[in-house]
């Protein structure tokens, strides 16, 4: 009897250790399941946020190297070039949004750029990346990201304010509906201005959308922090795209092989002369075809205008025999190349021939490079400005023959460069010593005096710029002249004019 009790006591302790041993491996099968299920998860987790922060978080983590990669590592670092450092970014509040419209040609929206982000950065707002003109005369359907390198642009003024390549998708949709405030700034203001009338429909409204930005920021009369700002942002943070600058350096490089050059900014296009009603020395057809055109745009407001008076007083831009005639009593070396910065010149050849016979080395883009290299910028009047640019930078002589926005940015740009030479032709006391030599009055060496003694310091000397009180559009230029930006060089010279 007690065998069979101690039989049977013994067979419910192995069913019991067999069940408990079931169940053990049942738990530790379901620890393995979960914890897979866990790591899973995890995983997916870190994909997505590898996806979204990669490059600040997961991506900045190095590999354990081995030797090999160790080694390739070292030569890599020993020859390539550090990264830039960023500058870091400056933390405040928003007040809001600030949409902009450029208009205007590539450098007359250039300054606005540098304008309208000082403005942003004095009320403390977000600036949407500026929006080109696309519907003026020349129709460039070019975007900013296609002129200038975007990326650029706002990372490296990230210390000074905030910019976006959009709004953010609530406050886009609201624009879409037409939920914002749109107004043309008033021109020449003071950045008070902005500050009493702009700054309080920023905040009312979150976002102002200003539709024209063409000098709407005075010359003078700025705090320096201002001043300086619109020069950061024109001689740093405007950067044209790679393939533009790497297109200019082509030019240039070119132009080098064959020994100094000059630009030549001949602004004698057909819509200059229409524009202006400039039409000294063309046909009574051509006169007919420009009025025509400027009859054709409404927004050029004069339609009447006396040619023959407006170029006496200096406000037609030279014409190329003019300009042929300017150059030689400067004594150009004839044998220098002249780079031509300008679009098609109204007349051809015709009026093209007495500056190609004083100055035969005359070259285009057009002539220098392959029709292959200039085929994506056909048609985009702001590309091929941008590449006139850059070459008029590197020059070893600028000369524009009319003061226009170009001729004005560049002079400033080459002043911010050390001075460069810098030919600022006065025009109404040319044409009064042309017409006299012309007429028989003045023997060409009495004109080439006068004409040399008239620019004697007009070659981009250092200098202030005049101000006019109450007149802005008739007194210098803050970007042709930025001498806020050029204290160092600007004191120097005038210590050394002194002694």
């Amino acid at each position: 009897m007690g065998l069979k009790v101690t039989a049977l006591a013994e067979s419910r302790l192995e069913k019991l250790k067999s069940s408990m041993s079931s169940k053990s491996r049942m738990k530790l099968w379901m620890i393995r399941i979960t914890t897979s299920v866990l790591i899973w998860i995890c995983l997916v987790q870190l994909t997505i946020l590898g996806e979204t922060w990669g490059p600040r978080v997961l991506k900045g983590w190095p590999p354990c190297p081995s030797h090999e990669s160790a080694a390739v590592l070292a030569v890599k670092s020993s020859t390539e070039v550090p990264a830039r450092v960023l500058p870091p970014k400056r933390v405040y509040r928003n007040n809001g949004y600030l949409m902009v419209s450029c208009n205007g040609g590539l450098n007359q929206m250039r300054s606005a750029i540098c304008d309208m982000v000082a403005i942003a950065r004095y009320l403390n707002v977000t600036l949407i990346v500026p929006e080109l003109d696309k519907t003026s005369f020349w129709a460039d359907p070019s975007e900013f990201q296609d002129i200038f390198d975007v990326d650029h642009f706002i990372m490296s003024l990230r210390d000074e304010v905030r910019i976006l390549k959009e709004l953010p998708p609530r406050l886009k949709r609201r624009v879409e509906l037409g939920v914002t405030h749109t107004m043309a700034p008033i021109s020449w203001s003071d950045i008070s201005y902005y500050h009493n009338q702009i700054l309080p429909l920023i905040q009312q409204y979150k976002v102002v959308h200003l539709n024209r930005t063409d000098a709407r920021l005075a010359n003078n009369g700025q705090p320096m922090e201002i001043q300086k700002l619109r020069c950061r942002v024109n001689f740093g943070a405007l950067k044209f795209t790679p393939q533009i600058e790497e297109l200019g350096r082509k030019v240039v490089r070119i132009l080098r092989q064959e020994g100094p050059f000059m630009v030549l900014h001949l602004r004698y296009e057909m819509d200059m002369l229409a524009f202006s009603g400039c039409t000294h020395g063309c046909k009574q057809e051509e006169v007919k075809e420009l009025t025509r055109m400027r009859y054709a745009y409404p927004w050029w407001k004069e339609k009447i205008i006396n040619s023959d008076l407006k170029r006496r007083d200096g406000l037609c831009p030279l014409t190329p025999e003019e300009t042929a005639l300017t150059l030689r009593a400067l004594d150009i070396d004839p044998s220098i190349q002249v780079y031509i910065a300008a679009g098609e010149i109204y007349g051809g050849e015709r009026r093209m021939a007495s500056l190609a016979a004083a100055y035969p080395n005359l070259v285009r883009k057009e002539t220098l490079l392959e029709s292959s290299e200039l085929r994506f910028f056909q048609n985009h009047s702001s590309q091929m400005a941008a590449l006139d640019y850059l070459v008029s930078l590197e020059s070893d002589i600028f000369v524009p023959t009319y003061d226009g926005n170009m001729a004005k940015v560049v002079e400033g740009h080459r002043r911010y460069l050390g001075y460069k030479k810098t030919i600022l032709l006065d025009r109404k006391h040319l044409v009064d010593l042309i017409d006299q030599h012309n007429a028989g009055s003045l023997t060409w060496d009495e004109f080439s005096t006068a004409v040399k003694e008239a620019h004697a310091e007009r070659m981009g000397n250092p200098t202030k710029r005049l101000v006019i009180q109450d007149r802005p559009k008739e007194e210098d230029y803050f970007y042709s002249n930025p001498w806020e930006c050029l204290e160092p060089s600007y004191e120097d010279e005038l210590n050394l004019s002194s002694m």
